[in-house]
């Protein structure tokens, strides 16, 4: 993994190929959650929309995507054929990108920080 200091200087880094793909990730983000801010947080490229949505980064042999535990947990099946851990899948570079599934965990993790920004809402109310 690379730092830069910022999205476009930090997938600039890569080999063209690799550069493809981190830009079709970074596009899915941008569409399922146009609002989100993007920075570089941990040395990869972040988005941050009342709280953590994803971060992703490039490697050797795969591009991470980590859309959080919650992300994962709940996307168990569709990612079933990627390897994963607890809070991170690895879409490897020489397959194509899911980038309907990328889309649809980013969503989910907007979706989710959306509600728990309400639920802090009404609890600071009470």
């Amino acid at each position: 993994m690379k730092t830069a200091p910022d999205t476009d200087t930090y997938i600039a880094s890569f080999p063209k190929e690799t550069q493809k793909l981190l830009q079709q990730i970074r596009k899915a983000i941008k569409e399922a959650a146009p609002k989100a801010e993007e920075l570089i947080s941990y040395g990869m490229p972040a988005y941050k929309l009342n709280g953590p949505v994803v971060y992703f980064a490039g490697y050797e042999h795969h591009i991470g995507f980590y859309p959080t535990g919650s992300g994962i947990a709940a996307f168990t099946k569709e990612i079933a054929k990627y390897k994963s851990s607890k809070g991170a899948v690895q879409f490897p570079l020489d397959k194509p990108i899911p980038v309907t599934l990328v889309k649809q965990m980013v969503k989910f993790k907007v979706a989710e920080n959306l509600e728990k920004t309400k639920t802090k809402a009404k609890a600071k109310k009470k």
